[in-house]
């Protein structure tokens, strides 16, 4: 809980910093009519984005609610443990943390990084209740990080939507690029959190 809080300590620190740079510049290039329009134009975008996602990010959301009660997800999870149990050696499949982290993929795999987040954020609690240092990450915490950021999609749902709203005529013709792009870069990933287990930091 300490470090969360020190992360989001820092980043509203580089986000600060950052707005105070770009008003900086402003005033000094005499741009503060561009940069108050850039402004109010980024808002607008914004919010314009979210309301054209809302509709398609809620079908697949509800879509993936369906499946986990129609069991789809306890499949995926005996699918997915004897890669798991590789993976996490120190949760058994059976173990709520395991639970979470086979959701957080599952959601991953169909490109629902909303409904994703909420299951990595309880299988990080559920991984740190076997963690004896609070301020540092064990080796599964680093590897269900490694795993969560470079995963593997097989349905990019949330890239679709972007191309769809910005007026792609094929938005899911990305779907070889984006099978191929994770793949390479999950096993990078997940080789180099294994062969860096072993290394003590400082």
């Amino acid at each position: 809980m300490k470090l969360t809080n020190e992360v989001e300590n820092l980043l509203n620190k580089v986000w600060a910093g950052m707005i105070l740079i770009s008003i900086f510049c402003a005033l000094a290039t005499g741009r503060m009519p561009q940069l108050s329009d850039a402004v109010l134009a980024g808002a607008g975008n914004a919010a314009e984005l979210v309301l054209g996602m809302l509709g398609m990010m809620c079908a697949w959301t509800g879509l993936m609610k369906i499946a986990d009660a129609g069991g789809l997800t306890s499949i995926l999870a005996r699918v997915l443990s004897p890669v798991l149990r590789r993976l996490f050696p120190a949760y058994p499949p059976e173990s709520p943390a395991a639970k979470a982290v086979c959701m957080n993929i599952t959601a991953n795999l169909l490109g629902l990084g909303n409904a994703a987040t909420p299951m990595g954020i309880a299988a990080m609690k559920e991984m740190q209740k076997n963690n004896t240092d609070e301020r540092t990450a064990n080796n599964s915490m680093v590897m269900f990080v490694v795993l969560n950021t470079a995963s593997l999609q097989l349905i990019p749902t949330f890239m679709g939507t972007l191309r769809a709203n910005y007026g792609a005529a094929a938005p899911f013709d990305i779907l070889p690029a984006v099978w191929i792009t994770s793949m390479i870069s999950l096993a990078v990933g997940l080789l180099a959190a294994k062969l860096m287990e072993g290394r003590k930091v400082g």
